[in-house]
């Protein structure tokens, strides 16, 4: 089979991309920890902001200062989300391997303020705890202690008068899709931890799974992908999991949907939204995602861009950037209609 020229991409886009790809590269060590001096002096940060920018206001909470968890709040102010009677709330999870970026970065701040803005929605980005300084099960913890912080009556005060806890839904990027799925999961199994809130909806953008195969897409994308090899997922997946005997890439936290996946048949599981692109190797890993949800009888949505690469909607200047938003945005509201319905 011939493979795929690469993608015709923005030269913003291409360069970004490139940069992204050298500064992780050049941090990871061999050892298998990560150089976050030079991250630091890399990484580009936006602070929160009480004052509206694009009628969006910030706000940063700390929820555990002794393990550095906080999240930054995203309030829309515009007239459409002040006048809804109901305004849903998304506890997103920012992509990175589990080993790099945080709720600050300015891409991350930039994506979040257009969700609040066009769908609109409350945003909570989390700022989880990182690998391999802090390795599974820290990321899901702090996720599902952010719900359980949102959900206490104590901290409503934060959050507008209309927002709505029982129209939750939690997403995330690459590794945030994977945070995502087992802070959903969890929440499903533990609904009597919560007074009010209720994910209803998780939508998992391009979520990071894997395994000990090497599927077709990683085979044949190797030379193509601008972001994803599996030298670097190998690296991120041992920087993720305790070391122990018999923990690979076939535990059920990496390869969901694999010969030691959870069932979740009987559960409560939130409908999910499942975001693939053509140009990403992970793209078979997330297909599997799909269908097993689907054979666990939960409901689910396919979401296919073609022509696009892992992470491309961070990227403002890709049409399909803006359509995928537009494409959350009719799954977040069919889902709240259900809710209202009941």
């Amino acid at each position: 089979m011939a493979k795929k020229s690469p993608p015709g991409l923005p030269w913003k886009t291409r360069v970004a991309l490139y940069v992204v790809s050298a500064v992780t590269d050049y941090s990871r060590r061999p050892n298998g920890t990560v150089n976050r001096r030079l991250l630091s002096i890399c990484r580009l940060r936006t602070s929160s902001n009480p004052n509206p920018i694009n009628n969006v206001k910030s706000f940063d909470i700390t929820v555990d200062s002794s393990r550095d968890l906080w999240f930054r709040l995203f309030i829309p102010t515009t007239d459409e989300s002040r006048n809804l009677i109901s305004l849903p709330i998304i506890v997103f999870f920012h992509g990175g391997g589990f080993v790099y970026l945080s709720a600050d970065t300015t891409a991350y701040d930039a994506v979040c303020r257009r969700f609040a803005r066009k769908l609109p929605a409350v945003v909570v980005s989390v700022n989880y705890r990182l690998a391999p300084e802090h390795r599974y099960p820290a990321q899901y913890d702090d996720g599902f202690d952010v719900l359980k912080f949102l959900d206490n009556e104590k901290n409503r005060g934060i959050l507008p008068e209309n927002v709505d806890l029982s129209c939750c839904f939690v997403a995330g990027d690459s590794a945030g899709g994977n945070i995502a799925h087992h802070v959903a999961k969890r929440a499903s199994e533990l609904t009597s931890d919560f007074n009010s809130l209720k994910v209803i909806g998780l939508v998992a953008i391009q979520p990071f799974f894997g395994g000990e195969e090497r599927t077709e897409a990683e085979i044949r994308l190797a030379e193509i992908d601008p972001l994803i090899s599996s030298s670097r997922t190998d690296w991120m997946w041992k920087a993720f999991l305790p070391p122990g005997e018999g923990i690979d890439r076939d535990h059920e936290v990496i390869n969901v949907s694999g010969p030691r996946a959870i069932d979740i048949s009987k559960l409560d599981f939130p409908a999910t939204m499942v975001v693939v692109s053509g140009f990403d190797s992970l793209q078979d890993w997330q297909r599997r995602y799909y269908e097993w949800l689907k054979k666990s009888g939960k409901e689910v949505y396919l979401s296919e861009y073609p022509t696009m690469v892992h992470a491309f909607y961070i990227f403002p200047e890709l049409p399909e950037s803006t359509q995928l938003i537009l494409e959350i945005k009719d799954f977040i509201y069919k889902q709240c209609s259900k809710v209202v319905k009941n």
